[in-house]
């Protein structure tokens, strides 16, 4: 299906889309690269209405962007492709008169697909696989960075006629902090992923805790449920200055103690992307992925990145490949005094 165009009216020609729908519903990280693209929208057309489909979970990372949100349940009666069309059949109805497609899955393929028939201008996002695959085979020697996420997702809009810069780095804005008065440094510490090819080693976390937890004022763990949040409770329990934060605050209220941080310490994950949305300085950890493919937070400062040269990295997009060696050398070629001599240039900055 090709790309429907509708030319900006200071271009000349046609009418420009009065109602514009953004659909991504999946994965949590991609979806919080999202909002940067949908700032840099609105700066540029402020009259537009916007609406942004995604999972009600994600809602947050849209706060303050003047946007509407339309929920889809992707677990339930989204879930099929007719679902989709009838979801298309609701935006519709809402007075939507453009898609930009930032998925580009089946599910998001039968809805604009939907709308396409009715007449409704769409587009959709362009991955670059095939560049990835090939990044990946060379193990990134003498590959050029890749086009990164959020400048696909602007991509997107562009194919609809919006004049859209690229965004610039979110910048700081006041927000609620759920953990008390602040004295001191904090410093957050993110060591786990969905993919072990991007977690941080447990016995090197342990570590590198201790090390955070002598050198500044308070130290938040970042973590999910399950064996995750006992080892975040475990760390609280055995320093009187880590916090684990599963459990106390939910998306939004992580979202605004990342806001308060001096520094977030994080793999290849979601809360790289969250400090890139609370423009809070991060040092990211890489391994089976490179940040060359495009998913470094927006606007973060590359000499924060910390990975190690070797000859079997990266070996996977999304770190999901299991280790040829079995023991994911890549995650634990990077020491925890690296990562603490890292913090401290960023904080001393």
């Amino acid at each position: 299906m090709k790309d429907l165009k509708r030319k900006n009216r200071t271009t000349g020609g046609g009418t420009t889309p009065r109602h514009l729908l953004i659909l991504r519903t999946s994965a949590m990280g991609d979806v919080a690269m999202l909002p940067h693209a949908v700032r840099a929208l609105k700066e540029a057309y402020p009259q537009l209405k916007v609406t942004v489909a995604s999972r009600p979970l994600f809602r947050p990372f849209f706060a303050g962007l003047d946007v509407d949100f339309l929920e889809v349940d992707t677990k339930g009666s989204e879930h099929s492709l007719l679902g989709m069309w009838c979801l298309a059949r609701k935006a519709r109805e809402m007075g939507v008169d453009a898609v930009a497609d930032a998925h580009g899955v089946m599910r998001s393929e039968a809805f604009r697909l939907s709308m396409w028939l009715h007449g409704i201008p769409v587009a959709y996002i362009r991955k670059g696989r095939m560049a990835k695959k090939a990044f990946i085979r060379k193990g990134g020697r003498g590959c050029l960075p890749l086009k990164p996420t959020v400048v696909r997702y602007v991509d997107v809009l562009r194919r609809l006629g919006f004049e859209v810069e690229n965004p610039a780095p979110a910048r700081k804005t006041e927000r609620p902090n759920p953990m008390g008065e602040k004295t001191s440094t904090w410093v957050g510490f993110a060591p786990f992923s969905a993919q072990k090819g991007k977690t941080y080693p447990e016995d090197l976390s342990r570590e590198l805790v201790a090390l955070l937890s002598a050198r500044f004022g308070r130290v938040f763990i970042h973590s999910g449920g399950g064996q995750e949040q006992a080892f975040a409770q475990e760390m609280e329990q055995k320093y009187e200055n880590v916090t684990a934060l599963f459990g106390k605050v939910k998306l939004e209220g992580e979202m605004n103690v990342i806001s308060h941080l001096d520094c977030v310490i994080s793999m290849d994950s979601l809360v790289m992307h969250l400090a890139s949305l609370m423009a809070t300085p991060c040092v990211s950890v890489w391994g089976a992925t490179h940040p060359d493919l495009g998913f470094l937070g927006w606007g973060g400062d590359a000499d924060n990145v910390l990975q190690a040269d070797m000859a079997c990295r990266p070996c996977s997009v999304f770190g999901a490949k299991p280790c040829k060696y079995g023991d994911y050398r890549c995650m634990r070629a990077v020491s925890p005094q690296q990562i603490l001599e890292k913090v401290e240039q960023v904080v001393g900055r």
